[in-house]
């Protein structure tokens, strides 16, 4: 058959237009993956590995898009694929590596990594891609995995010697990445700059420098930083979030409540722009907890579909118990968190909040033993949540058992002895010791004075921290009033007596409001001297009548007192 000329220079023609249009679309699905578009990535790899079968490149782009939305067992069977059509490239051995590192095992992840360089030691891509993998280990919904910084530098560096001639500005990338997350920014700052040089439509080391300033608490200027990427790119997803977190981090160091609300409007636009993908919904959740908006994040975290069997699943039961104990949904929240529980079974992935809220759910439902129990542990893991043990004890103390809660008191001021709460805690932690003494005085279980000791000390830290705090002189007195010698008191009380009484009387308005407290110091100092300084006595007790008009114990005392002293020997 004959072939005419212009046929063939057609077909020549088709053939070359073909080769760029697939080379074009390898290079876009690397641009979908870097603006987290990963479904759409994801669909232009399929396609490219259907249509060049052989082509190494794409099936290891691909897994990787599998890696990032965090299907590992898909990821690896891609890249073993990968392996089979194109022996003689070393990515998906890479990619085989990286899996390894995200199943825990370093071991394999460095044989396939071996692998490679025998296959590729001459080529810097080889060290590129090895170096990101080690980095690829931190995950901004996994507080568990830690980027291997070691060996990244150190394949990022060769990478970045043979390429010598810096035309890769992925190289220059991978090092102020490698910098970054060490939260060595300085460090960080001239790669990410020199990739402008190399690259000047690259998107995400600008978005990356704006993440520094945001870190350093230049807002500002990374705010600056991110519009102009916006600018340049609106489409661009990531510097969405990066601003959203911004300004979200801006609004907490004041009351600018319109910053906060920016943070969610630019958080949302970066959802939208993606393919909502479940790592970036898990940030989102994440983001959603820390700006308090937890009506959205309670409906986020319910639309969420994840399979039963997926890691991802426990983390979205975390989300939705967390956000409906915040949205006062007390036995939904013990409901979710219980089953966070079920389906958590790696210990070293559960937060402190975790525990946090089963052990406050728990409390809600009347179930204080257990709650107990958890809240300890959330204590444990983050002393901060001292304040929830306080909460434990305070409604142990509300149902009088005063002994638990003095007990569950001494353990949120040993996880927390000077942070928010704390001198509640020392205040009830000396009552509740005083009260418990009382009680057993009273049913004549003949109680020791241990508990009264440690009440003094808790009052006194009172009086220390906060020396306005009038009561606390009162019931140090109080507290000293069961430590003396009931038979032969030495006074121990009376100091504070005194001290309650000084700090009462400077302002008569406060003295006016505290009558009834002022004679009961009265009265109290009136009796210690009753026997051993009359006169002193009757002083006492006149001030208590004109502090409190009237009660009954001073003037009764000051009538025996004032009584002839024949009359009072016969009536004795």
């Amino acid at each position: 058959m004959k072939i005419s000329k212009k046929a063939i220079t057609l077909n020549v023609g088709l053939v070359l237009m073909g080769s760029a249009v697939f080379a074009q679309s390898l290079s876009d699905a690397k641009k979908a993956i870097d603006a987290e578009q990963y479904q759409k990535a994801s669909s232009m790899l399929k396609s490219l590995v259907s249509s060049k079968a052989s082509d190494g490149d794409n099936y290891y782009n691909l897994g990787l898009v599998y890696l990032k939305t965090g299907y590992i067992d898909s990821a690896r069977a891609v890249f073993t694929k990968g392996v089979t059509a194109d022996p003689k490239n070393a990515l998906n051995l890479i990619g085989l590596g990286e899996a390894d590192l995200l199943s825990n095992n370093a071991a394999s992840a460095k044989t396939n990594f071996d692998k490679a360089i025998e296959l590729g030691k001459k080529d810097y891509q080889t060290y590129l891609q090895i170096g990101r993998a080690y980095l690829a280990q931190d995950k901004p919904s996994d507080d568990v995995s830690k980027p291997d910084f070691t060996n990244a530098l150190a394949n990022i560096t060769k990478a970045d010697e043979l390429d010598s001639k810096d035309k890769d500005a992925d190289v220059f990338l991978a090092l102020g990445d490698a910098y970054a997350l060490q939260k060595k920014n300085s460090e960080a700052l001239g790669p990410y700059m020199r990739v402008n040089d190399v690259d000047p439509n690259n998107r995400r080391a600008k978005t990356q420098i704006g993440k520094m300033y945001k870190e350093s608490r230049a807002f500002p200027e990374g705010e600056k930083e991110l519009q102009d990427v916006i600018a340049a790119d609106p489409n661009y997803g990531p510097a969405y979030r990066e601003l959203g977190e911004l300004y979200l981090q801006w609004s907490n160091f004041g009351a600018d409540k319109e910053k906060a609300a920016k943070g969610i409007e630019n958080y949302k636009k970066y959802i939208d722009l993606t393919d909502k993908s479940l790592e970036s919904q898990l940030r989102y959740m994440t983001f959603l907890f820390y700006a308090k908006d937890f009506k959205t994040l309670q409906q986020v975290a319910s639309t969420i579909q994840v399979p039963a069997n997926s890691p991802k699943a426990a983390v979205v039961a975390r989300m939705k118990g967390w956000s409906a104990y915040e949205n006062a949904q007390y036995p939904q929240a013990l409901t979710d968190m219980t089953d966070f529980f079920a389906k958590e079974k790696d210990q070293s992935r559960i937060l402190a909040n975790d525990y946090l809220y089963l052990g406050k759910s728990q409390l809600r439902a009347g179930q204080d033993s257990l709650a107990l129990v958890n809240i300890s542990k959330a204590v444990e893991k983050d002393s901060t949540n001292a304040d929830a043990l306080a909460e434990i004890a305070k409604s142990y103390f509300d149902a009088k058992k005063y002994d638990k809660s003095a007990q569950i008191y001494e353990k949120a001021i040993k996880a927390n002895p000077n942070g928010k709460g704390s001198l509640y805690n020392y205040y009830y932690n000396a009552l509740a010791y005083y009260f418990d003494y009382a009680g057993k005085y009273s049913a004549k279980q003949n109680p020791t004075k241990d508990g009264l000791v440690k009440a003094d000390s808790s009052i006194a830290k009172v009086t220390q921290l906060a020396p306005d705090t009038y009561d606390a002189y009162l019931w140090r007195a109080r507290i000293n009033n069961l430590m003396d010698d009931e038979k032969d008191p030495k006074g121990l009380a009376n100091p504070f007596f005194e001290q309650f009484i000084q700090k009462v009387t400077e302002k008569p308005e406060v003295a006016s409001a505290n009558g009834k407290k002022l004679s009961e110091a009265y009265d109290s100092l009136g009796g210690f001297y009753y026997y051993k300084d009359k006169e002193k006595a009757k002083e006492y007790f006149n001030k208590s009548i004109a502090a409190n008009p009237t009660g009954t114990f001073a003037p009764a005392k000051l009538k025996e007192l004032n009584a002839p002293a024949a009359a009072t020997k016969g009536k004795k």
